[in-house]
């Protein structure tokens, strides 16, 4: 009898982009940035950097490479909070809005660090009018989906129990009146394992 499936977003969920950001900033720039609002939402606006466009983005974007996607630091708690779901009777994959060419990559980064994850399905984030994930969510089925983007839990089936993880409220996209749809809303994916369960 297979398991029922439970969908886990990565970087805010699983992993900590926002940290990891500032260690490619380093690389790109010779300094490591001063952190400038710790509950920022996103990873530009939490470190003291200047925005970069056009060739000066393209050069950062360098130092997003394999070893960047395998060396990303676990969110405090999601590694047990993994474990209890799969102590629960679940098995959890990874759906994550990256390159599909970093997705072993990223594999190699969840194994590292001990999470029960076999599979890592990257989707890439260029999507006009729906949610990247949305295909691979109605591929998979699984009870439920997790992710710390409100967007990315637009128009999934209904059968799919959607849960956000709250983090990070200065500049967060997760406002407005697209919450009413959400299934339920969560500090961080340890709370979401303790409800869950």
């Amino acid at each position: 009898m297979t398991k029922p499936l439970i969908a886990l977003d990565c970087d805010g969920v699983l992993l900590d982009l926002n940290l990891a950001y500032a260690k490619a900033w380093e690389r790109h720039s010779g300094t490591y940035p001063a952190e400038r609002d710790p509950n920022a939402y996103w990873h530009h606006e939490r470190w003291d950097v200047q925005r970069l466009d056009g060739e000066q983005q393209n050069q950062l974007r360098l130092f997003f490479d394999n070893d960047f996607w395998s060396t990303i630091a676990p969110i405090a708690g999601a590694v047990e909070a993994c474990r209890r779901l799969r102590a629960g009777g679940y098995e959890l994959v990874c759906v994550t809005a990256l390159n599909e060419k970093f997705a072993d990559a990223r594999l190699a980064n969840l194994k590292l660090h001990g999470f029960p994850i076999e599979t890592v399905i990257a989707t890439g984030h260029l999507s006009d009018t729906t949610s990247p994930k949305a295909q691979a969510i109605h591929q998979l089925k699984p009870v439920a989906f997790v992710d710390d983007f409100l967007p990315y839990l637009q128009g999934l089936s209904e059968e799919v129990h959607t849960a956000l993880i709250m983090r990070a409220p200065n500049g967060s996209p997760n406002v407005g009146p697209g919450l009413a749809n959400v299934g339920s809303m969560h500090l961080d994916l340890a709370e979401f394992a303790e409800w869950w369960l």
